[in-house]
């Protein structure tokens, strides 16, 4: 059973040594930045700093950076069982389309009881803010010397559709400008942003933004999923029960009710703020842009609020099994509709969307470039600058094999593909923001009707025969 608040992780965490209390007194201003950077990349534990100056409530930071941590956060034993667990709901399926699978496994996540659970209290309102609501009396961290400000890097922001009534949970940052508003930071490509071109000028849109609740709902909103599926549905499927939800006090909006932190308000369409620069998880800083504006009517919280924080810059940081976890549980959907795929890389070195390795069940001439487009053709898999396909055999998740491959199987005239198409707003390379080209690279084995004269050579590699034989003496030789 997944933990239902961060102080039950916490606890477990610490009993585990897998967290460390951090009583020094620390400025939120660059000083918890430092630390938590010098220990993620030193793969070290999640930190709990018990004296922001300042500030009364704590900061959490590197909850998840660590795969051993991620394990303990999300019940498994190993990260490979979170696409085991997808696969096993879409293997009761009936053969039929991508679609007709994919509202199957809606319905086995609604009849498996994953389905949020609306309840009338919770932990989230024992303390109530209105008039006297605060953004600066959150310990909301400034990371970078050249940031814009303060910045909520671990959002979860809620909005409704305003036609469909369909919830929405998306992780976009926050810049903190004063006691009553921030920048809300989301690309147009993003589900929040859809919702708020439905608004005509002047409207308000009401927006809902929790931190800290449990860590897999955390996770649940910086999920790809497809059109229809609510993520609090999927936190349900991970968790392995609901997640419990409590109505706003300000608006008709609800609320993971084991909340840290929950601050209410809304969007006004028309009324843009410049937002940023901000050293994102690229390890660049992004520029200074217009962006909506978010009006805090009112803050709620827990007694026993923790500040939940992620401090995201030049690779590798927290967020690198953020985008494994993903990696994992989307491969399944990926399958669904292109079966011929064996695994996918998105390595932290690529910030996940630069680089994508990818090894496929080659069957005919061409069929590395049809994956290439197809992936592109996929969701959020369209901001993959470049795409790197290779044959079934290669561990795509081993860096020396992939970087092998590429060098020996690759001729750049035949084999690379440049096309133009969206990319990421972060993307500094590209010329014009969200767009820019591409490049697939074909790593495979080449057939005669690719322009590859003759038979391809086969490795060099000794006989199963012989390393059974060897292996048999081996203890013998003395090495």
């Amino acid at each position: 059973m997944a933990f239902n608040n961060l102080q039950e992780a916490i606890r477990y965490l610490e009993s585990d040594s897998e967290l460390v209390r951090i009583k020094e007194p620390l400025s939120i201003e660059y000083d918890i930045t430092e630390v938590t950077d010098r220990v993620v990349k030193e793969g070290g534990p999640a930190l709990l700093f018990e004296n922001p100056v300042g500030y009364e409530h704590k900061v959490l930071t590197n909850l998840y950076g660590t795969e051993k941590r991620i394990c303990k956060l999300f019940g498994i034993n190993n990260i490979e069982e979170l696409e085991s667990k997808i696969s096993g709901l879409l293997d009761v399926s009936p053969p039929g389309s991508f679609f007709d699978k994919l509202r199957i496994l809606i319905d086995v996540i609604r009849a498996g009881s994953y389905f949020p659970k609306k309840v009338k209290s919770g932990p989230c309102q024992e303390i109530v803010l209105k008039e006297d609501a605060d953004l600066r009396q959150i310990p909301v961290l400034k990371c970078w010397p050249g940031d814009g400000g303060r910045f909520i890097t671990l959002p979860v922001v809620i909005t409704k559709d305003p036609e469909t009534g369909r919830r929405n949970l998306g992780m976009y940052r926050m810049q903190i400008y004063d006691s009553k508003t921030a920048g809300l930071h989301w690309h147009i490509h993003k589900d929040g942003a859809g919702h708020f071109r439905k608004y005509t000028e002047g409207k308000e849109m009401p927006v809902v933004v929790s931190i800290g609740p449990d860590p897999i709902t955390t996770y649940c909103a910086t999920a790809p999923l497809p059109d229809g599926i609510d993520e609090l549905m999927l936190s349900g499927l991970l968790r392995e029960s609901p997640v419990e939800l409590v109505r706003c006090i300000t608006c008709d909006l609800e609320v993971p009710s084991e909340s840290q932190f929950v601050l209410e308000g809304y969007v006004k369409a028309g009324e843009e703020r410049i937002e940023g620069p901000f050293g994102d998880h690229t390890g660049f800083y992004s520029p200074e842009e217009p962006y909506p504006v978010f009006h805090l009517k009112a803050i709620t919280m827990r007694k026993d609020a923790i500040y939940h924080a992620t401090v995201v810059g030049l690779p590798p940081m927290e967020d690198q099994w953020l985008g494994k976890i993903t990696e994992r549980l989307f491969l399944p959907l990926i399958r669904l509709q292109l079966p011929e795929i064996h695994d996918i890389n998105l390595p932290v070195e690529g910030c996940f969307h630069n680089l994508c390795f990818v090894s496929i069940d080659k069957r005919y001439p061409g069929h590395a470039r049809k994956v290439m487009n197809a992936l592109w053709g996929m969701g959020q898999m369209m901001f993959s600058k470049m795409i790197f396909v290779f044959d079934r055999e290669v561990d795509v998740q081993d860096i020396s094999q992939v970087l092998f491959h590429l060098g020996s199987n690759v001729d750049p005239g035949r084999d690379i593909v440049v096309l133009n198409g969206p990319v990421d707003a972060l993307d500094h390379a590209s010329g014009i923001r969200g767009y820019g080209s591409k490049m697939g690279v074909d790593c495979t084995r080449k057939f005669k009707e690719e322009g590859y004269p003759g038979k391809w050579p086969k490795k060099a590699i000794m006989t199963p025969e012989v390393q059974r034989r060897i292996d048999e003496i081996w203890n013998r030789l003395g090495l």
